[in-house]
């Protein structure tokens, strides 16, 4: 059988289970929405998918990537969500050449110091949001932030991008709060909180430890003192849960609810109609870690072993995404507009665009 007409075996490694359930399948979701609108295939190719749940846990996640590609050969790997599973993917997908297309998992060092030319992100960096909110609270006037966020790649990078522009533009960050992953005990963190009277707190959660933390720090009465930031993570597919408690919060992001744009709007719809729920982030990171699989092999007719021609095609692509056009930097992370989103109901609406195709700084990228 020719390499081109064979299915093309793609590995979905995505969380199914846990904290961050909800966006694996949303990610899913997006990508097999785009396979659809092209007629289940991409330049003449079906896809077998081959589906692993890496429950979030780093532990599990070079054996379950290795079973990927030396067990079931996928040709493409598609994944994840928790960036300390992505690192030990980029890793192996390094060490073998294999493609892997990262539709969520923020980790810096992905297309940073990992950086590789068969490793793409159809994502963000955790440093892009922090970053563009950092500006966002100087702004505002606010002088003195706490931080709050699990204790791990994606909350580090997180506060990290956002004390950098914060403190270039004269703020301080006064306390830096951590827990463990996926903890959500936040009681004493908050009575801290409470007793510092920061001007601010920017927080970094997603998933159900995102819903917890905004109804604790509400019901703890800190909603009406002391304004809570973050990015659009701790929004973005929680609202449902999170109730009147996430209400007017502010959040910097890669996409909204209510851009507006027709390219968008279709997209809405499409979801909408084919999954009887309205998409979030996750939902485009995965429809557009589709579109990028498929440029690379219209590229290269399907032929996805000319690996130069399916790299190069990637890297020179405007990508006609739902949260607007989007190109790649060298480091293969997007260059994109960071919007600010209020919650309006069970909506992040869009205030306006915050940065415009911010382009992380893939520190220690050498490619």
């Amino acid at each position: 059988m020719a390499q081109t007409s064979a299915k093309l075996k793609v590995g979905l490694m995505l969380p199914y289970t846990g904290t961050y359930a909800s966006l694996g399948n949303a990610i899913e979701n997006g990508f097999r929405l785009y396979l659809a609108e092209k007629g289940g295939k991409l330049s003449g190719r079906e896809i077998e998918f081959i589906k692993v749940d890496d429950e979030s846990d780093p532990s599990k996640a070079t054996d379950n990537v290795n079973k990927l590609i030396k067990r079931d050969n996928v040709d493409v790997l598609v994944g994840t969500v928790h960036s300390g599973v992505a690192m030990a993917m980029a890793k192996v997908a390094k060490d073998t050449g294999t493609i892997l297309i990262v539709p969520n998992a923020g980790a810096d060092v992905v297309t940073g110091a990992m950086c590789a030319p068969n490793i793409f992100r159809s994502s963000f960096t955790n440093w892009q949001p922090g970053y563009a909110m950092g500006e966002v609270v100087a702004k505002k006037g606010h002088k003195k932030v706490v931080t709050i966020t699990w204790k791990y790649a994606a909350g580090d990078e997180s506060v990290n991008g956002f004390k950098e522009s914060f403190e270039k533009a004269g703020g301080k960050v006064v306390k830096e709060l951590t827990l463990p992953f996926p903890n959500v005990e936040f009681q004493a963190l908050l009575t801290e909180i409470a007793a510092t009277k920061p001007d601010a707190v920017y927080t970094f959660f997603s998933g159900g430890g995102a819903v917890k933390f905004v109804k604790d720090y509400a019901a703890a009465g800190l909603k009406k003192s002391i304004p809570l930031y973050g990015p659009g993570f701790l929004t973005d597919g929680t609202l449902e849960a999170q109730g009147a408690a996430a209400e007017g919060l502010l959040t910097t992001l890669h996409y909204a609810d209510s851009l507006g744009t027709a390219r968008d709007n279709a997209f809405r719809l499409a979801y909408a109609k084919t999954y009887k729920l309205q998409p979030d982030v996750f939902a485009v990171q995965g429809y557009d870690a589709a579109q990028m699989l498929g440029i690379g092999l219209a590229a290269v007719k399907g032929d996805i072993s000319k690996r130069a021609g399916f790299v190069s095609a990637i890297e020179k692509a405007k990508i006609d995404s739902p949260r607007g056009a989007f190109t790649l930097s060298k480091s293969h992370n997007p260059v994109q507009d960071i919007y600010l989103r209020q919650v309006v109901g069970n909506e992040n609406r869009f205030v306006s665009v915050i940065s415009k195709a911010l382009a992380d700084p893939a520190r220690g990228c050498k490619m």
